[in-house]
Formats: structure tokens, sequence, C-alpha cells
């Protein structure tokens, strides 16, 4: 995709009196050399694989190492139990969320919405929304346009690896592209769009990835709810007419000067913060000798 900037798809949409979907779409056709028809219904795919991975969930499975799997399960039997305190439709973000994380440990088929790792925060949104609203599948199409326009930029003028910059950039920017999904869900401009999306962001700035044994397990499925929770409540401060203080295309290129400055050892590679303390260190021992035997 051409766009550069948050900004440039901003304008775009007031030049061309169009929504911000749109321009995304049209954009991404014009590159790929595809109809608008084929590339909304691919996207529309990519939206039903989402759906058929939420349903797929084994409330039995547990990963190859045991470190993550059934969570998901517990959140939604407090759920339906009426034992959480923070509402129905966060408590099922959160219970899609881990669910989709821990399918993706268990190796089950997934969408990585950008990354595999963070692959659990757009779709719990959306499917929620889905569920409690009762929106057609073209407006959820459509949003899945927003987030994936949000994603380009931060793409190419950041990071949307841990391994390059932190969890900030798969937690993070899975978060700013699921909070401008939010306010288009609810009929918000393209200005409110790019807003929610940077404040997203910048909540979640710093996260560093700290993989336990080098995993994409621990702490990495709870973060998806982090960064899910977080893009409800960042689409909410937009719609409600906040704004963020520092323009959105300056807070990704924030992210990428915080990630440029973070040590290796806080970049995926297992190496430090939750990874290298006693306990993540000692699994990780336990894991080689259970392989080497």
């Amino acid at each position: 995709m051409s766009f550069k900037s948050l900004k440039a798809i901003e304008q775009a949409c007031g030049n061309q009196q169009k929504a911000f979907w749109e321009v995304v779409l049209e954009e991404d056709c014009m590159e790929r050399m595809v109809t608008k028809q084929e590339g909304f219904e691919q996207m529309r795919s990519m939206f039903q694989s989402m759906k058929k991975a939420d349903a797929g969930y084994d409330k039995n499975l547990c990963s190859a190492s045991g470190l993550v799997g059934k969570d998901g399960e517990k959140i939604s039997q407090a759920r339906i139990e009426d034992k959480l305190i923070s509402g129905n439709f966060i408590s099922m973000v959160m219970e899609k969320a881990v669910k989709m994380g821990e399918s993706n440990a268990c190796m089950k088929r997934i969408v990585a919405a950008p990354t595999a790792g963070a692959c659990g925060v757009i779709p719990s949104v959306l499917l929620t929304y889905e569920e409690q609203y009762g929106c057609t599948e073209e407006l959820l199409v459509e949003a899945l346009f927003v987030a994936a326009g949000i994603g380009e930029v931060l793409a190419s003028r950041a990071y949307i690896s841990g391994a390059a910059g932190g969890c900030q950039a798969e937690i993070g920017s899975a978060s700013a592209m699921a909070a401008g999904a939010i306010v288009h869900l609810r009929g918000g401009s393209a200005s409110l769009i790019t807003h929610a999306a940077a404040m997203a962001l910048k909540n979640l700035l710093g996260l560093v990835c700290d993989p336990v044994a080098g995993l994409v397990e621990v702490p990495c499925v709870k973060r998806n709810v982090v960064g899910a929770v977080n893009a409800v409540t960042c689409a909410d401060m937009a719609i409600a007419g906040i704004t963020s203080q520092i323009p959105p295309d300056e807070v990704i290129d924030a992210m990428r000067e915080v990630g440029d400055v973070m040590v290796s050892k806080l970049r995926e590679t297992g190496e430090g913060g939750l990874g290298g303390t006693p306990t993540g260190q000692g699994i990780l021992k336990k894991l080689r000798a259970t392989i080497e035997e």
C-alpha cells in the first residue's frame, strides 16, 4: 500500500469523500490488480476464518509445553455464572482473546492479525461486537479494512514484529488496529479512527517481548486480553470526542524509536524480562531436558 501515514489516508478520505475502509480497499486493489469485489471477498474470507478459529476452540487442549490451555473456558464459565465485574461485553472479549491465543499455542489454525502472537486481539473485539450488536458481516469486513490500513502504516513506518520492536509492535499494533476498527463499527470518522489507534498504541509503548522459554505462550496469550480491552476503551474515548495530544503518526514514530533502543534480550529472545526470571529459566531448562530425553 502506498500510504505511509495515517494522515495521508485521512486526507484521501476527505479529498475523495470516501470512508476510511473504502480508501484502503481501493488502494489495495490497485496495488494487487484485483477488482474491489474480489478484494472485499478476500477480506470476507479472512473474517470467516477468524470465526471458524473462534468456534474451533478446544477447551480440553493444552500446548505441547503444558504452559497454556483451558483458561479460555475458565473465563467463559465465570462469565456465564456472572462472577466477573467487567461486564458481559468486556468479559466476552477477554474470553475470545484467550481462546484464540491458546489455539495458536496449540497449533490450531488462526489468522495472524497482524501476527500470530497477537492473533486474539482483533477477532475478540469484532466477533464479540457481532454477537452482541447483531451487525452485518459487510460492516465487519469494512472494519477489517480499517484495521488493515492502520496495520500497513504501522508496518511501513515502524514495526509489527516482537523481534524487531518488542511486544509493543505486536500487541500494541493489534490493539491500535482493533481500536480503529471499533470506531468504524460505531460510525466514527476517519479522524476518530486514527486518534483511537494512536491512544491504543500510546498505552502500550515500551511493552517488551519476553516469552518464557522463547515460546509464544507466556505471557503472550494473556497480553492479547490487554490489547483487546485497551482497544475497546480507546475506541470509546475517541467516540466520546477525546483525541491524542500527540498526532497519530508521531505516536507510531515514537513506537519505532522505543523499539530501536530496546535491548535485544527484551525483543523475543526469551533472555530478559519474564523469560529471564528464575522461574522462567527453570521452565526453559525443564523443557530442554524433556526434549533431550
